[in-house]
C-alpha cells in the first residue's frame, strides 16, 4: 500500500544513513547498532515530513486569523522544542531501542501460536485495488481506539497526571500537539501500535497510515479562529472543536474537569456516538485553572520532571485510597 511513498522514503533513508550515520557509527565503534540506527533514520524522516506538512498548512492560517495574540511567545518556543524532540529525537529513539524489540517478540510469539493478524485486503479482497479506501479504513479503526485512549487519559487519575502537561499550555498553537510527557507519548505509541498490529498493518505501512494523525492534530491545536461549519465540524476535528476540549477551566456540567469533552482526534463522530460532543461555536482561553506560574511557563526538562512528580502524587493518593478502603472493609477486631 502506497508503495511509491514508502520507496521514496526508503531511498532517502539509505542516502542519509550511508552518507552521515554509518560513517559516524564506524568511527565510534558502534556498528552493532547499525540496524536500529537505520530504522531510526526512517522514522525521523517521517517525523520531518509531518513537521513540514503541519507548518505549511497551519502556520499561514495562524497568521491569517489568530484566535489569540500574545506579546510573549516563550511558551510557544518551548512547544517547538517538544515537537523537535518528540518527532525527531527522544521518542523515536525510545521506540526503536525499547519498544520495537518488545513488539517483535510479541508478534513472533503470536504467530508461533497460530495467530496471524489478517490484513483488511484479505478480509475484503476487492480493497486490494483501492489503496486509499484501505488507508481510510485503517485510519477509522485506529481513530476509534484513539478516542478511547483520550478518554482514559482524562478519566484515570494517574494518566491525567501525565496528560495534564499537555493541557497546561495557555498559548495553544500548531506546535502544542507534541507538548506531552515522554511517558505519555510512549504509552500512546504502544496503544496505537498494538491496534495497528491487531488489524494487520505492517511495520512498513504503519508510518504512512499514521501520517494523517499528526497533520490533523496540529491543525486542531492551531491558534486560528476557524470552524468547519455545521456539517464540516461533524466530519473532521478542527481548531474550534478541539479548543473547547482544551478549555477545561471553562467546562460546565456534565463536562467537568475530569471527564472533559470533544475527545475525538480525527473524526468527531465518536463524540456524537458516546455523548461527549460539546457543540459550542466559541474560542475560549485554554489551560488548567489550578495550574499557574512557573509550572506552566518552564522549559522542557522542568516539565518532564514535574510530570513525574504529578504521577508520583497521583499514585500515592491512589495507594492511600486503596489502603483506606481495605481498612474500612476489614476493620481490626
Amino acid at each position: 500500500m502506497f508503495d511509491w511513498l514508502v520507496r521514496q522514503i526508503a531511498e532517502l533513508q539509505g542516502v542519509v544513513f550511508e552518507g552521515a550515520i554509518e560513517p559516524t557509527l564506524f568511527q565510534l565503534g558502534l556498528m552493532d547498532w547499525a540496524e536500529e540506527a537505520f530504522d531510526g533514520v526512517g522514522f525521523a524522516l517521517f517525523g520531518a515530513l509531518q513537521i513540514m506538512l503541519a507548518y505549511l498548512v497551519c502556520r499561514p492560517l495562524e497568521l491569517w486569523r489568530p484566535a489569540e495574540r500574545w506579546s510573549d511567545r516563550g511558551p510557544v518556543r518551548t512547544d517547538v522544542v517538544y515537537t523537535l524532540i518528540h518527532r525527531l529525537g527522544l521518542v523515536p529513539m525510545l521506540l526503536f531501542l525499547v519498544l520495537t524489540p518488545i513488539g517483535a517478540v510479541i508478534d513472533g510469539s503470536l504467530r508461533f501460536y497460530g495467530f496471524v493478524p489478517p490484513a483488511i485486503e484479505q478480509l475484503i479482497p476487492g480493497l486490494a485495488a483501492w489503496p486509499l479506501v484501505t488507508l481510510l479504513i485503517y485510519v477509522v479503526i485506529i481513530d476509534a481506539g484513539e478516542y478511547w485512549r483520550h478518554r482514559l487519559q482524562h478519566g484515570l487519575p494517574w494518566w491525567w497526571a501525565l496528560h495534564s502537561i499537555h493541557h497546561d499550555q495557555r498559548q495553544m498553537t500548531l506546535w502544542s500537539d507534541d507538548r506531552n510527557h515522554v511517558v505519555d507519548d510512549v504509552l500512546a505509541t504502544v496503544w496505537r501500535g498494538t491496534i495497528a498490529m491487531m488489524i494487520g498493518v505492517t511495520p512498513a505501512e504503519f508510518p504512512v497510515v499514521m501520517l494523517a494523525f499528526p497533520l490533523v492534530e496540529s491543525l486542531s491545536h492551531a491558534n486560528v479562529r476557524l470552524g468547519f461549519g455545521r456539517w464540516g465540524s461533524a466530519l473532521l476535528v478542527g481548531p474550534q472543536f478541539h479548543r473547547v476540549h482544551h478549555a477545561i477551566e471553562h467546562a460546565r456540567p456534565p463536562y467537568d474537569g475530569t471527564r472533559g469533552c470533544n475527545f475525538a482526534v480525527i473524526f468527531p463522530i465518536w463524540d456524537a456516538i458516546f455523548g461527549t460532543w460539546r457543540r459550542e461555536r466559541v474560542f475560549p482561553r485554554t489551560g488548567v485553572a489550578a495550574l499557574t506560574g512557573d509550572r506552566i511557563r518552564c522549559g522542557y526538562l522542568r516539565h518532564q520532571l514535574d510530570g513525574f512528580s504529578r504521577l508520583a502524587a497521583a499514585l500515592a493518593h491512589l495507594i492511600d485510597r486503596r489502603r483506606r478502603d481495605f481498612v474500612a472493609a476489614f476493620p481490626a477486631e
